[in-house]
């Protein structure tokens, strides 16, 4: 007998993103499996973004819930919608990502079959790049994402695990994903691997995107508390600053 399949949950955190949110809208509206909802954790948008959410009132999943109030940044945003969420399951997807037609229904069936806590799929990039570096053995250079293709968009996470891991910090404000991915594996969480394409995944206007520097920083913050060694890690930091040298801001006294 097929195990049921678990209520599904997709949590968007949005801030004047009207010029990108209708790719998002209409690849939920596009979704074979409309048994989910979607929550908006909104950081008071003064643009179009909450009248073109209003306007998909009806046509997505479930239903659409909206919460917005100025914020302290994404995790900020991302805490308050995973807070509101009643899925057992839910997925992140940024303002300006683009989630495939059948994603929801391949997590759903693989979240339904594994009763993993993580259920990780590619995106369109992940995809394309070599893949045999995905092994935990390869923590010390990739972090989470050793374990996980990813995480808006390629991943599923078992909302019971906030429980008893906490939220996302706030002490993160760019790698807290990061940090709860580590946190739960470490103690056990089991990841699911799947090989289909969730989606295609847009990091240039998130946080992410558009400061390297930081990211870099906070991912080698991330790796040090847990238990990777300092030299290692430092020379690490060092070689993808060089790397992404073009793109790297650094603050000029």
């Amino acid at each position: 007998m097929n195990a049921p399949k678990p209520t599904f949950s997709i949590v968007t955190a949005t801030y004047n993103a009207a010029q990108v949110l209708p790719q998002l809208i209409a690849s939920l509206q596009a979704q074979t499996d409309q048994d989910f909802e979607w929550i908006v954790a909104d950081g008071a948008s003064t643009d179009d973004t909450l009248a073109l959410i209003e306007a998909a009132m009806g046509t997505i999943g479930r239903g659409i819930t909206v919460d917005s109030r100025p914020d302290f940044g994404i995790y900020d945003a991302l805490n308050r919608g995973v807070k509101l969420a009643s899925g057992e399951y839910y997925l992140v997807m940024g303002a300006d990502d683009v989630l495939a037609p059948d994603a929801v229904e391949n997590y759903r069936n693989a979240c339904a079959e594994s009763g993993a806590d993580f259920v990780t799929a590619h995106s369109e990039a992940s995809a394309a790049t070599n893949n045999r570096f995905r092994n935990p053995k390869y923590e010390w250079l990739y972090g989470p994402f050793a374990h996980v293709y990813g995480h808006a968009v390629s991943l599923a996470i078992k909302r019971s695990l906030h429980q008893r891991f906490g939220f996302y910090s706030r002490l993160f404000p760019i790698a807290a994903d990061q940090m709860f991915i580590l946190q739960a594996i470490h103690v056990g969480a089991r990841v699911e691997k799947k090989s289909f394409i969730a989606g295609r995944f847009e990091s240039k206007d998130g946080a992410s995107g558009q400061n390297i520097l930081g990211t870099l920083l906070e991912g080698f913050h991330v790796q040090l508390r847990f238990g990777h060694t300092l030299w290692l890690q430092t020379l690490i930091l060092l070689l993808r600053i060089f790397k992404n040298r073009k793109r790297v801001e650094f603050t000029k006294p």
